[in-house]
């Protein structure tokens, strides 16, 4: 058996998230059902590095699977991108070590989220940004995230239907960059809780906006309550940036579309 590692793209607008589910219309099914035909064979069943929900963007995600093929990485990449619909495609293969695993290799994992300040919302990028119309302080927001680095409780940052073991995790980095009337917020950590991202989206918004002091992050994460944080914030602007590997693995840490975010 050979296991293959692939870095997927997609843009998420027309899907239910990442995981397979019984309708079929979701990123996993999509390239499940590309690699079955390509490979002939009657299934093959893939491992990502971390779920997204509807509507959310990808543009490195990382999935494994075990195949008999022999095919060259090169093939891999363009037969199965033969099959797939054009807002998703594999941007590269790699044959990797059995002990190789998408989700237990990774040892942090990345996100972006793009944010249009304007009074008009968007158009163009409808669906691949999120939207506020009043400005926004970049002090302000920095020094609030600056609460929210380090390991802690995101509780308050947490869905109920969240399935995280521990609501226990370490945010590495936050950066918070403008160009023009764009805003890019990225993330990095040991791993995210299910809407996570999306939640302190909403609080740096208020705290951006003015809504709320700085010091407000702070109290909403001692609380351990979601009752204490902003309303959920937009999927559209949020990227899954890919995972981060040792890099005995050789595995790619970019792809294209990287250079494509503001």
């Amino acid at each position: 058996m050979h296991r293959i590692a692939l870095g997927v793209s997609f843009n998420g607008r027309a899907y239910d998230g990442w995981q397979s589910q019984p309708s079929g219309n979701t990123v996993q099914d999509k390239l499940e059902d590309a690699l079955a035909r390509f490979s002939a064979l009657t299934s093959v069943n893939t491992l990502c590095a971390g779920r997204t929900d509807a509507g959310v963007h990808g543009l490195m995600q990382v999935v494994h699977f075990d195949t008999p093929l022999e095919r060259t990485e090169y093939a891999w990449v363009r037969g199965t991108n033969s099959f797939l619909p054009t807002d998703i495609a594999v941007q590269w293969a790699r044959e990797v070590p059995a002990a190789f695993h998408a989700r237990a290799s990774a040892v942090a994992r990345r996100y972006a989220y793009v944010l249009l300040e304007s009074p008009v919302r968007p158009s163009v990028e409808q669906g691949q940004v999120g939207w506020v119309f009043r400005p926004l302080d970049a002090d302000a927001m920095r020094r609030a995230a600056d609460h929210l680095l380090g390991e802690h409780d995101f509780t308050s940052f947490r869905a109920s239907q969240c399935q995280a073991h521990t609501p226990v995790k370490t945010l590495r980095r936050v950066e918070i960059a403008r160009r023009g009337a764009y805003w890019r917020f990225e993330f990095e950590a040991n791993a995210f809780l299910h809407h996570m991202i999306r939640n302190i989206m909403g609080c740096l918004v208020a705290i951006g906006s003015g809504q709320q002091p700085p010091g407000w992050m702070a109290e909403v994460l001692a609380a351990r309550s979601r009752d204490a944080a902003a309303p959920t914030f937009s999927p559209d602007g949020l990227y899954f940036l890919g995972p981060v590997y040792d890099a005995a693995w050789g595995l790619p840490e970019r792809t294209p579309a990287f250079d494509w975010l503001p």
